[in-house]
């Protein structure tokens, strides 16, 4: 019993202890740049608003109102409705979670692929290295939205495309980033030290050099969710991303010049508002957490 009471114990110890160091670090965070502290906060109501649509939603993301076509803003539906009397509040609540699980699974793949890639190519070096940057310089050598489109002409138009196309164009950079790091830490004294002691290569990426990676990858990952964000708006926009009736902000945009040139001014204001709003919230958090991670940059050396 005693033993219980002691594990017991020892888990509440640990539960406070994660707690007040997470409570430590966003203090931390908010000291050396509240503009990014903002941002993270505005950004956290924007996921929960996503998750919890469903829930806090007015009305059904396709529930049409035919009595109440094109509404302004009112008591009743509080950014207005659209040409088919659906309440534009619910659509770009509803909008958020599409546009968010793109952005985040298609930045989850992409840095993925691009950590693997880059520690290989920073440590192996040799032909794997040359080989990697100049395919890499390909890749980069397309604009991302023309390469994006040129891989859902291919693969044709979806969710799970859009998400394909988005990761490729997020690669390069995620891999380039990756490699200048581990190119500087593969011949710091611990790494030397490691391979002296006859740890294999493999070990080494994994347990000395992948461990350096993770700070200038989340500052990465950050940045480029806003620049996710921006894609599948304009793929959307274009009817190339995700099909109506499945809204996001981007075909919220789009499917209005298809119905009209002039489409009602509510219409465009608040997805265009959501999509810059989170981009340069993004960009905000990245630069924020990008002074946070680098002591030379808070003037601590």
């Amino acid at each position: 019993m005693n033993s219980s009471f002691n594990q017991t114990t020892d888990s509440g110890n640990g539960v406070l202890h994660y707690l007040s160091v997470a409570r430590k670090m966003s203090t931390d965070f908010w000291v050396n740049s509240p503009i990014g502290y903002i941002s993270g906060v505005f950004l956290i109501i924007f996921l929960l608003i996503g998750i919890f649509a469903d829930f806090i939603s007015p009305y059904g993301p396709l529930e049409a109102h035919y009595d109440a076509m094109k509404q302004p803003p009112s008591g009743d539906y509080w950014l207005g409705t659209d040409h088919m009397g659906r309440d534009l509040l619910s659509r770009v609540m509803h909008g958020t979670r599409v546009t968010m699980i793109v952005a985040f699974v298609a930045i989850f793949i992409a840095d993925t692929i691009g950590l693997a890639w880059g520690i290989l190519s920073g440590y192996l070096g040799g032909k794997f290295d040359l080989f990697s940057q100049r395919l890499i310089d390909i890749l980069m050598s397309f604009p991302s939205i023309i390469l994006a489109l040129l891989l859902l002409v291919v693969m044709g138009a979806g969710l799970e495309t859009v998400i394909i196309a988005i990761a490729v164009t997020r690669i390069p950079g995620s891999q380039r980033v990756i490699r200048a790091v581990v190119l500087s830490v593969k011949e710091t004294a611990y790494v030397e030290a490691a391979r002296a002691i006859g740890a294999s290569p493999l070990r080494v990426m994994a347990r000395h050099i992948s461990p350096q990676t993770y700070a200038p990858l989340i500052v990465v990952a950050t940045t480029s969710l806003g620049g996710a964000i921006f894609t599948e708006a304009s793929l959307s926009f274009l009817g190339l991303g995700i099909p109506p009736p499945s809204p996001s902000w981007g075909n919220l945009l789009g499917g209005l010049l298809l119905e009209s040139l002039r489409p009602p001014w509510w219409l465009m204001i608040a997805p265009g508002v959501c999509i810059t709003g989170t981009i340069l919230a993004f960009n905000l958090l990245g630069d924020g957490l990008r002074d946070h991670f680098d002591p030379r940059l808070r003037g601590k050396l």
